[in-house]
């Protein structure tokens, strides 16, 4: 009876063991410079290449593109950086601009920066990752993109409390920068519901927007007018060395742009993807 006591709790431990994993190591972030943190089993992996445009190509933003980049090469240098939030119009590049950043910080300082990316549904799991991190030598960026909240979700107050709360407070060595389609995070109708049953309307609204506060850099994307996107498009072109005329490549791109409803960096990256492939 005690050698099948035994043997059954030898199972019982493996099964444990197998469902949760062995915390990261501190040697884990010297692989790479790019890393997904995966909340599930609380693990960094590694990003061989990081997906992105150049720094130059990107136009329209050049106020946007100089605070970040200065906030970003600051930190690489190892002072003090800011938090960073991007906000404003869908496909002007604010995920671009923060990859192209930190690609730009490395290539005048090789290795000072980590990217670690973190999906919107392990915010949960970030004070794991910022324990992860704190011990760890290098500095590190956590970048969100798309952040949002929605109704009846309360993962805002624990991302407020690991930026600027509690005991610990953010470590030294990491910022966290985020993208949102919206000014404060939240839905326009939810800050108004919220506005609208409170006691003290000024208060409830002031609790919800104050997660914005805690980025010390807030910065707006506005989308671009016509001239802009075929700046973009001009850029591209120039890039990629597509033998075209520029009267027929601007024809060209404010007809894609008319078919898709909007102009945007995005919508220009699209349309030099079907020209490179109509010219081969």
């Amino acid at each position: 009876m005690d050698a099948v006591l035994i043997e059954k709790l030898e199972r019982i431990a493996s099964a444990l063991e197998r469902l949760s994993p062995a915390p990261a190591s501190p040697a884990t972030l010297e692989g790479s410079d790019a890393f997904m943190w995966q909340g599930s089993s609380a693990t960094l992996r590694a990003v061989a290449r990081v997906q992105g445009v150049d720094l130059s190509l990107l136009r329209g933003i050049d106020r946007q593109t100089r605070l970040v980049l200065e906030n970003t090469r600051h930190f690489a240098q190892g002072r003090s950086g800011n938090n960073v939030m991007l906000w404003g119009a869908r496909g002007m590049g604010k995920s671009s601009l923060v990859k192209a950043c930190f690609a730009e910080a490395n290539r005048d300082l090789p290795h000072a920066l980590v990217l670690i990316e973190i999906q919107r549904d392990d915010l949960s799991t970030l004070p794991r990752l910022l324990d992860i991190l704190r011990a760890q030598p290098r500095r590190c960026i956590v970048f969100c993109d798309d952040l949002s909240f929605e109704t009846q979700d309360a993962d805002y107050k624990s991302l407020k409390s690991v930026l600027d709360g509690g005991i610990m407070g953010r470590p030294e060595n990491v910022l966290f920068y985020a993208t949102s389609n919206r000014r404060h995070l939240m839905p326009r109708d939810m800050m108004e519901n919220e506005s609208g049953s409170a006691i003290n309307p000024q208060e409830a609204v002031e609790e919800k927007v104050s997660l914005s506060d805690r980025f010390g850099l807030w910065i707006g994307v506005h989308g671009c007018n016509q001239e802009t996107y075929l700046a973009i498009v001009d850029g591209y072109a120039t890039h990629r060395k597509l033998e075209i005329s520029k009267e027929t490549l601007h024809r060209h791109a404010l007809e894609w742009a008319m078919e898709r409803g909007g102009r945007s960096g995005r919508v220009a990256a699209q349309f030099i993807d079907h020209l490179s492939a109509t010219l081969g």
